[in-house]
């Protein structure tokens, strides 16, 4: 019997509600990164940019556990396979995209840590406690990070994109139930 098999919540087409939990979260915690974190990087100095990096900072922090988490939870439950006629090229780009998000997903919010804490600016988590600095105070080496933390939220958001045009090509083009199982499981 495989691990997938001993999940308590798995049925046996869909993902369980642990792995639809996770995968929601993450989702909503990502579309709001994205968005928040253009915001900041261009508004005008003030209290709505302040606002800006303390929520952006807090769920990058919020987000890196959950990630891997779920990564672990993952290789524990492995997700339901993909039905038999999908073409073997798009069951390779499938997992591609998965495992570089689920890379980038952990690498982010690390190099948001580092540049923010080789620039010393405060990482307070929802105004509850600071995170400690973890490079030292390098403000050069801070905005060639920040630059690539840039072009990762550039590359998040186009794999992320790319994710649900996916799942809404299998739902109304394929007419399979790839979509639903993250669905209603």
């Amino acid at each position: 019997m495989t691990a997938a098999a001993t999940s308590p919540d798995r049925t046996a087409t869909g993902y369980s509600a642990t792995a639809r939990a996770f995968h929601w979260i993450t989702a909503a915690i990502v579309i709001a990164l994205i968005p928040g974190g253009i915001y900041m990087a261009n508004a005008e100095p003030g209290p709505a940019q302040d606002l800006a990096f303390n929520l952006h900072r807090s769920f990058g922090v919020v987000l890196l556990p959950l990630v891997l988490i779920r990564f672990v939870w993952r290789l524990r439950y492995p997700p339901p396979p993909l039905p038999r006629d999908i073409p073997l090229r798009q069951r390779a780009i499938a997992h591609a995209v998965h495992g570089i998000l689920y890379a980038l997903l952990i690498i982010q919010p690390l190099v948001g840590w580092i540049a923010t804490s080789a620039y010393r600016a405060p990482i307070t988590v929802f105004w509850l406690f600071e995170l400690p600095p973890i490079w030292p105070q390098d403000r050069v080496f801070s905005e060639a990070l920040f630059g690539l933390h840039k072009a990762f939220g550039i590359l998040i958001a186009l794999l992320a994109t790319a994710h649900i045009v996916a799942a809404l090509y299998h739902h109304f083009v394929r007419r399979d139930d790839v979509l639903m199982r993250m669905m209603r499981g």
